[in-house]
């Protein structure tokens, strides 16, 4: 078909969906689709003309509406939560599994250079907290610690200092990741020594009831924080086709809005430590329980569910903006 026949058979309509504008969804959707339909021939036959460019503009305005009712639809509290953030981690899913082992390696660390060296857990816990420690074992109270003082100050000290930690994580990342990775092996190397003390004394069963209660979301959120960093020394390091610049403002957002998702986890870990944790003596389905919860929510809101919205053909564009399995297949 000639460009000038194709052109009269199709302006009156064209001009239509231009000028009388609806709001019907399937009007829309029937719309968008004879156009995509007009611009795929276009494109096929006269892909440098200006009808191909207009009939271009003519589907943008179309997608734009559709897209925009459904924003309002959505909300973009929860489009950021639904969508945007977990495609985030999708992204960085390689690099989450590296800081992840590189914490565990320094948890073994800390448990195997506790066994061939009794100074060690002293060096690194201090002699005030094991002795403390051993105390409340020889009483029967090893977990004692988590029943002192005022619950609600402890909420308030312990919130403060977890996010303190997280941030101290990301911001390391600005020293190419050094910063971060240096907090991991601290905190990796403390964790691996704690555990081994309760070990030690045959309490490490207990002390995963008892202590993993808060810590599943606490240290997961340690490590999620590092991995931000690491994001962030990254772009400095890998600017790839960008400026450098341009890659460390990219990675500093990126990781600005994991640090968001971080901040009600640890709000969340020091109210199970301050209100809940100081419960030793609870029964053993409700420990396992709030463990299972929390392990549950970590590994399917920044694992599962990222896996599942890629495979379902959403992603996330260059700018961080989300596109969905329609308009991924149209590009």
């Amino acid at each position: 078909m000639r460009e000038s026949l194709f052109i009269k058979k199709n302006l009156s309509r064209w001009k239509q969906y231009q000028e009388e504008q609806t709001d019907d969804p399937d009007e829309m959707a029937e719309r968008f689709v004879s156009v995509l339909d007009d611009l795929s021939y276009a494109k096929t036959f006269y892909s440098f003309s200006k009808v191909t460019h207009y009939i271009n503009g003519l589907a943008a305005g179309i997608y734009q509406r559709i897209y925009q009712n459904r924003k309002d639809d959505v909300g973009r509290f929860q489009l950021f939560f639904k969508y945007e953030l977990p495609l985030l981690f999708r992204r960085y899913h390689r690099l989450l599994l590296f800081t992840l082992c590189f914490f565990l390696l320094f948890c073994i660390i800390g448990a195997f250079s506790s066994a061939h060296d009794e100074t060690f857990v002293r060096g690194v816990l201090g002699d005030e907290y094991v002795n403390m420690t051993e105390r409340n074992i020889a009483n029967n109270d090893p977990f004692g610690v988590y029943k002192e003082g005022n619950p609600l100050l402890m909420f308030v000290m312990i919130a403060y200092n977890n996010i303190k930690v997280s941030f101290y994580c990301y911001v390391g990342g600005i020293f190419l990741g050094i910063g971060s990775l240096y907090l991991l092996i601290r905190n990796g190397v403390m964790l691996g020594v704690f555990q081994y003390l309760f070990f030690t004394h045959g309490l490490g069963w207990k002390s995963i009831l008892v202590i993993w209660i808060h810590g599943t979301l606490e240290i997961s959120s340690i490590v999620i924080a590092a991995c931000a960093g690491i994001i962030l020394g990254n772009s400095i390091l890998f600017p790839g086709t960008r400026k450098r610049v341009d890659s460390l403002r990219k990675g500093a957002k990126d990781g600005i809005k994991i640090m968001i998702t971080l901040m009600p986890i640890f709000i969340v870990a020091a109210f199970l430590e301050s209100f809940v944790t100081r419960h030793t003596g609870m029964p053993l389905w409700l420990s396992l329980f709030i463990l299972l919860v929390s392990l549950s929510f970590i590994l399917g809101y920044f694992i599962f569910y990222p896996i599942y919205l890629y495979r379902k053909g959403y992603r996330l564009s260059a700018e961080g903006k989300v596109l969905t399995p329609f308009t991924v297949s149209k590009q």
